[in-house]
């Protein structure tokens, strides 16, 4: 998308910014600042030789042949997207559940980026395909140029292993934020951007989003298509799906208005009938049942749900106007619901309880009754991060189950959930990652410090058993807080050699924002209470200090997108607490973000700085805004990415700039390709990794 298309005539908050010229993207000008900035830290940190090894050790993890081929069932086959060194963009492939259950599957290569990549001439990055049911011999393949949000679609023949070009009456969707989805062999649902409607209007939404949705039959045009809605340019996104579940198909069309509201609505032929629930509440369909997560309060009739339940009733009885609901999960204090799954006979829930899982499984009711069974998954292990998912909710009751933690590889698990109920282990796990880095003498706890107003604030601390409690051990504290998103322990290669195996310490901190205890805990830190969520992350860290684990000197800091603008925010706002600040694909330009790609999107969580009364609060929370350049502020790396369609890298760009002018020490790094993820490939992922974390290790080490 254009710098063109994503601002207005005379830009909101740029009148008087002497670097919006880095927000044009691909200008000169702009090219060379980065490059210049590139080659800085290429000569520099990138030239070591400790930066060398750590940068290769953490791209042997993940190149490594022996992680754990995660998959997914369709039509009697596992089907896994695989990278390792031989295959560095990647491989599309397939194998039996028999195959899948030794130790060397035979996989069956379907598609070969690299290979495609250079057929084409095009850094390809694989983003998905859905597979037609219930033949399971055509898929929709979505590729990316160089990791972009936007990407196309192709049809492709999986019994050829070959695309199904568009002159062959194969579908195709062109580049565009946007998807293609299958409804028979010969129609498909197309939302993406079909230029300007009949009307003359863009088909896109302020977020840069489809705005509209069509039926397109094989061998028509894109222009030929059948609207089948349209939304308004003030929708955040359009789409439409059909449901393939045996004996229970039926299509939907979803229109989201913004984060945390939107509508889903029935189709039948040409008429939509609006599924009536609260515009917050999320809305699930799995066979008869109809289930309603709720984000707010919600009051039908005399009874009164709260927020963070999982509802559930039977959809034919719902759509014609009974309001039958039964509260299969209610949220505590502590609890929140993590996700829920059908299998074929049950409905498995993941639940957080203080940031640890544990599994819930209920059996639906039978005839007209309304009570359903419930009972709880004792083979679940009590410590670390679990998840569940079903294996073929049409075909059988098993599922897969992942456990881990921060310090223990991944275990990947088939098992039905009779067994779940039954056994009080899982048993001997179906594939294991291997252990990258040596655990022996370290531990994982878990502590809470006191916000500001007094709130108990969850983390996670990483270290030695013997760490001396002098405030000496260099430790990285890591953060998000925003959108929902719950931080649970996960096992990383690369933190273990790149950081725990050096003597690092490591921090999680699930502050306010996120989902850790359900919608509560995230509508506390939205637009004007947004502070909370640094008051907490700050809290943390002061935590830290007062346990002897580190001091401010020998505590970084580090996050990435949302977490980029918590950085930011701990940058401007606490500088003194830190001896070093990593801000990664950040938002940073709060009074520009919404007029910037996908920015308008996120107007639900951080306010509209186009109205005058929100812009004073998010002020006070956009760091580009809170700099002061008589101020000193600690050490900064600020990456980004050219590709990144989603956070504008003008946010860093300006950011850095800005700050290198006023004297400070900034190292910036802005990787071509990666889109939001920073990476297009393992190597490329190395790099990145290994410089945050030789940035962080050479300051938070060279003070005593």
């Amino acid at each position: 998308m254009s710098m063109s298309e994503n601002t207005q005539a005379t830009p909101a908050g740029i009148d008087h910014d002497p670097y919006a010229w880095l927000e044009e993207l691909d200008a000169q000008r702009s090219l060379d600042w980065v490059t210049a900035r590139n080659e800085h830290v290429t000569g520099s940190i990138g030239a070591t030789y400790e930066f060398a090894l750590k940068k290769s050790a953490i791209k042997e993890v993940l190149d490594s042949d022996d992680k754990i081929p995660l998959v997914s069932s369709v039509g009697g086959y596992l089907y896994n997207f695989w990278r390792d060194a031989d295959h560095p963009r990647g491989v599309w492939r397939r194998t039996t559940p028999e195959s899948y259950g030794t130790d060397n599957p035979q996989w069956e290569t379907l598609l070969d980026i690299d290979a495609l990549s250079t057929q084409e001439d095009v850094p390809w990055v694989f983003h998905g395909s859905e597979i037609l049911r219930p033949t399971y011999d055509r898929a929709i393949v979505s590729l990316s140029r160089g990791g972009s949000d936007a990407d196309e679609d192709r049809e492709f023949d999986l019994t050829t292993k070959t695309f199904i070009s568009p002159e062959d009456g194969g579908f195709f969707r062109p580049e565009s934020k946007g998807g293609m989805s299958w409804i028979t062999r010969d129609e498909v649902y197309v939302f993406t951007d079909f230029g300007h409607d009949e009307h003359g209007k863009p088909t896109l939404t302020s977020s840069g989003y489809p705005r509209i949705v069509k039926q397109l039959s094989r061998r028509q045009q894109l222009s030929e298509a059948r609207t089948v809605y349209a939304g308004t340019e003030e929708d955040m996104y359009i789409r439409a799906f059909h449901s393939h579940t045996p004996g229970w198909e039926r299509d939907f069309v979803a229109r989201s208005l913004a984060f945390y509201r939107s509508e889903l609505y029935l189709r039948e032929g040409d008429n939509l009938t609006l599924i009536d629930v609260p515009l917050s509440a999320e809305v699930g369909v799995r066979q008869e049942w109809l289930l309603i997560e709720t984000r707010d309060e919600w009051t039908l009739g005399e009874t009164t749900y709260p927020a963070g339940a999982l509802l559930v009733t039977r959809f034919d009885n719902y759509m014609a106007g009974k309001r039958d609901l039964t509260v299969v999960f209610s949220p505590t204090p502590t609890q929140s619901l993590a996700g829920a799954s059908f299998t074929q006979n049950y409905l498995t829930l993941n639940i957080l309880d203080n940031v640890k899982n544990r599994v819930e499984v209920f059996t639906p009711p039978t005839g007209d009754s309304n009570a359903w069974e419930r009972a709880s998954a004792t083979a679940i292990p009590a410590l670390g991060t679990t998840s569940i998912s079903a294996v073929d909710s049409d075909e059988n009751d098993d599922v897969w189950v992942v456990t881990t933690d921060y310090l223990t590889p991944s275990s990947l698990y088939r098992v039905s959930v009779t067994d779940l109920l039954n056994h009080d282990t899982l048993g001997e796990p179906l594939k294991t990652s291997p252990a990258f880095f040596d655990a022996e003498g370290l531990s994982i706890e878990q502590h809470f410090a006191t916000s500001q107003d007094g709130t108990r604030v969850p983390y996670f601390l990483v270290s030695r058993t013997d760490t001396p409690r002098d405030g000496t051990t260099p430790t990285v504290l890591y953060g998000y807080g925003g959108f929902e998103i719950s931080l649970t322990p996960g096992y990383s290669g690369g933190l273990g050699r790149a950081w725990l195996e050096r003597g690092g310490a490591y921090a999680v901190a699930n502050i306010r924002g996120g989902g850790e205890y359900g919608p509560r805990w995230h509508q506390s830190a939205l637009k004007e209470n947004r502070h909370r969520a640094y008051e907490d992350f700050a809290a943390v860290a002061r935590d830290l200090v007062t346990q002897g684990i580190t001091s401010p000197q020998h505590l970084g800091v580090q996050g990435g997108s949302n977490g980029g603008l918590l950085t930011g925010n701990m940058y401007t706002q606490y500088p003194d607490l830190f001896g070093a600040v990593v801000i990664q694909v950040p938002l940073l330009d709060m009074k520009r973000y919404s007029h910037l790609l996908a920015g308008a999107s996120w107007m639900a969580e951080y306010g509209d700085p186009d109205v005058p009364e929100q812009w004073e609060y998010i002020k006070t929370f956009s760091p580009y805004h809170l700099i002061d350049e008589q101020r000193d502020y600690p050490p900064v790396l600020l990456t980004t990415s050219t590709r990144d369609d989603r956070v504008h890298p003008g946010h860093a760009r300006k950011f850095a700039a800005r700050l290198i002018d006023a004297g400070k020490d900034v190292t910036y790094y802005e990787n071509i390709e990666g889109g939001h993820g920073g990476a297009a490939d393992n190597d490329q992922a190395a790099f990145m990794s290994a410089l945050a974390y030789e940035f962080l290790w050479g300051r938070l080490t060279s003070r005593g």
